[in-house]
């Protein structure tokens, strides 16, 4: 029997104790982990597929995430300052691991935590699992949760579903 990985959070951010929380996954045959991975961990990439995010900024070294690396970026409007909290690429029989805190700074009103996690896997049969996950904490999180359909649970699903068609249009160039 072959069970599935899951994410692995931090206890503040457990899902199901916190403001919203947003859970998206594909699998998608034609594609390895490896593939994902590079143009997951280059955040150059992400606008060319993603349209939800922009501005991306490093602290440090950049565009290629590390564990440590302190960037930012924009998106839904609101400029997020981020820190990579896991950070495992692809190997042997292991899930790829990818997961940042980010923060907006400011009042009871507008501050906002987050922890962001993906986790991506090889299954059987040349398909790879795409999951992402995010569990937020804020007044400006209990809006989004309201907010239906909720904007994060579509623009995430639009980041994966970018990722993947994007990484097949190179495999079929």
């Amino acid at each position: 029997m072959n069970t599935m990985s899951e994410i692995i959070w931090p206890e503040r951010y457990t899902p199901g104790t916190t403001d919203n929380f947003v859970s998206n996954e594909i699998i998608v045959a034609g594609l390895t982990v490896a593939t994902v991975w590079l143009c997951l961990s280059n955040t150059a990439a992400w606008p060319t597929y993603y349209s939800n995010v922009s501005d991306i900024r490093f602290h440090d070294a950049g565009p290629e995430l590390h564990l440590g690396a302190r960037f930012q970026f924009t998106t839904f409007g609101f400029l997020v300052e981020a820190e990579v909290m896991e950070y495992e690429p692809p190997a042997d029989n292991k899930p790829a691991r990818l997961a940042w805190h980010g923060w907006i700074d400011g009042s009871a009103e507008t501050a906002l935590n987050a922890y962001h996690a993906w986790l991506l896997e090889d299954l059987f049969g040349g398909r790879v699992r795409i999951l992402t996950q995010e569990s937020q904490i804020g007044k400006p999180a209990q809006e989004m949760a309201r907010t239906k359909p909720n904007p994060m649970l579509n623009a995430h699903q639009e980041w994966i579903e970018g990722l993947a068609n994007a990484l097949a249009k190179l495999a079929h160039s």
